[in-house]
């Protein structure tokens, strides 16, 4: 795999759970550009938040893209939700959209495994109508900059990955 793929999509959408099964199956990186701010900062994005604010944690996205540009290649790279707005984004490889409704990713996370962690990693769905809000605004401009907008909740997890690979050329 030459190029990067660039995982974009609302939080809860299975952008990390899908770069982990994408990398195991076709034998290539993946790197979460919120654990990479998190491993910088020593600290959870939910503690960069509240001590610092957004537009501080926007400027470590901006300073996370320029480092993915010039340095990593090859390797499939999930995102944070808000991560789309960087100004580079298209530098960065191919943008893959893993798209699903807002009440698909809701259902979702309400009935994992793990789903007291998954939602307390993501504290807005405590209030699902701002949750919704937050998606009902970012819907259009994540198909806006998405070269593959994928439809999650019309096909298998197997043909997600399968439809990944087929749209970026690595098979």
């Amino acid at each position: 795999m030459k190029k990067n793929i660039i995982l974009i999509g609302f939080m809860g959408v299975g952008k990390g759970t899908t770069a982990r099964a994408f990398a195991k199956k076709y034998g290539v990186y993946n790197i979460d550009t919120d654990d990479l701010i998190e491993s910088k900062e020593n600290r959870t994005v939910k503690k960069i938040f509240k001590k610092e604010g957004e537009a501080y944690f926007r400027k470590l996205e901006q300073e996370t893209a320029e480092w993915i540009e010039t340095c990593v290649k090859g390797t499939l790279i999930s995102c944070g939700g808000g991560f789309y707005k960087v100004n580079n984004l298209k530098k960065l490889g191919t943008v893959v959209l893993l798209d699903a409704s807002f009440d698909w990713i809701y259902k979702r996370l309400k009935t994992a495994k793990n789903s007291k962690r998954k939602l307390a990693k993501r504290p807005l769905f405590k209030e699902p109508k701002k949750a919704k809000k937050l998606y009902n605004e970012r819907e259009k401009a994540y198909k806006k900059v998405a070269d593959v907008v994928i439809d999650v909740e019309k096909l298998s997890f197997d043909e997600v990955l399968e439809e990944i690979a087929r749209k970026c050329n690595v098979l």
